[in-house]
């Protein structure tokens, strides 16, 4: 009976603590955090939690229709082509990894999804497009 009334106790300690916690909506836009606001503050999904790096993706860089409105700087061509033959561009272009993750990621797509190894000179220009439009560091 005792050990009964031992974990009831228990029970209801940690549902008043669950209770307790901020997880209204209100609660958490009260953290920083609103889903519903674009660029909503503190996102703990994001690197870095969301928070501006300091400077803003250049988004004075003409786009190419062409080529799924990527930004048209050197690597954009390699870069459609490559990606482009095996997912959407709209996965490349929503990522906002950091640069070492797009390293990763290139790694990973190549040793575990069957992707074919550039040269080094193609790997270096598709990366570095990469990084330098769609990288969470800039």
């Amino acid at each position: 009976m005792q050990n009964r009334l031992r974990r009831a106790a228990r029970a209801t300690a940690l549902l008043a603590s669950l209770l307790a916690l901020p997880l209204t909506p209100a609660g958490l836009a009260a953290q920083g955090f609103d889903p519903m606001r674009p660029g909503g503050g503190f996102n703990p999904m994001l690197p870095g939690g969301g928070q501006p790096s300091g400077t803003a993706p250049a988004d004075d860089v003409p786009r190419n229709p062409d080529f799924a409105d990527l930004p048209d700087t050197p690597g954009m061509e390699d870069t459609y082509y490559l990606c482009s033959a095996c997912h959407s561009l709209d996965i490349v272009t929503q990522q906002r990894l950091t640069d070492a993750r797009w390293d990763y990621t290139w790694t990973w797509m190549v040793e575990q999804q069957g992707m074919a190894e550039m040269d080094a000179e193609t790997k270096e220009t598709i990366l570095s497009y990469l990084k330098r439009h769609f990288s969470s560091e800039r």
